[in-house]
C-alpha cells in the first residue's frame, strides 16, 4: 500500500519519465507557451526567433539546457492543443505580481525583434496578451519603444 502511494505521488509530481515536469499552473510554463505562440503565429519559425526563446527563458527563470528544452518542448504542446490565450494568462495574472506581468511583455518583444521586423499578427497577439495580464496600453508601447532601440544596436554595444 505505502509502495503504490510512493509510486502515485511520484508520478503525479514527476511524470512516467521520473524527470521533474512544469505543472499546468506553473508560470514558467504558462510565459513559455505564450512566447512559443509567439514565435509561431506569422506560419514562419524564425531560427532567430527560436534562439531568442531558448536565451529568453533559460535567463530569465534560471534554467540549465536541459530544463529550457524540456520547458520549450511542453510549452510547443500546451500552445498547440489550447484554444485560447487566456488560459496562460490567467495563471500568469494569478502567479505573478504587476513587474513579473510587465517582464512577460517585454520578454515577447524580445522574441519579436529577434528576427528584425514585427509583424501584424505578433503585435496582435502582444496587444491582446497585455490586454489580458492587465498591463496598459502605455506600458504595453513603452516597453516596445525599449526593445526595438535595442534590437537596433550593434551587439558590441548592447
Amino acid at each position: 500500500m505505502l509502495t503504490a502511494l510512493k509510486h502515485f505521488i511520484r508520478e503525479v509530481t514527476l511524470g512516467d519519465s521520473g524527470k521533474l515536469t512544469f505543472a499546468e499552473d506553473d508560470k514558467r510554463l504558462a510565459a513559455a507557451a505564450l512566447l512559443f505562440h509567439l514565435v509561431d503565429v506569422d506560419g514562419i519559425v524564425e531560427e532567430s526567433e527560436s534562439r531568442k526563446l531558448r536565451e529568453v527563458l533559460q535567463d530569465h527563470f534560471k534554467l540549465t539546457e536541459e530544463e529550457t528544452t524540456e520547458l520549450i518542448k511542453v510549452a510547443k504542446r500546451k500552445d498547440s492543443e489550447a484554444v485560447d490565450l487566456y488560459g496562460f494568462t490567467s495563471v500568469l495574472k494569478k502567479t505573478m505580481d504587476e513587474e513579473e506581468r510587465l517582464t512577460v511583455v517585454e520578454m515577447m518583444w524580445e522574441i519579436v525583434y529577434a528576427d528584425g521586423h514585427v509583424h501584424e499578427f505578433e503585435d496582435n497577439t502582444i496587444w491582446r496578451v497585455a490586454e489580458l495580464l492587465g498591463v496598459s496600453t502605455r506600458d504595453r508601447m513603452s516597453l516596445r519603444q525599449k526593445v526595438a532601440r535595442n534590437a537596433q544596436k550593434p551587439e558590441d554595444d548592447a
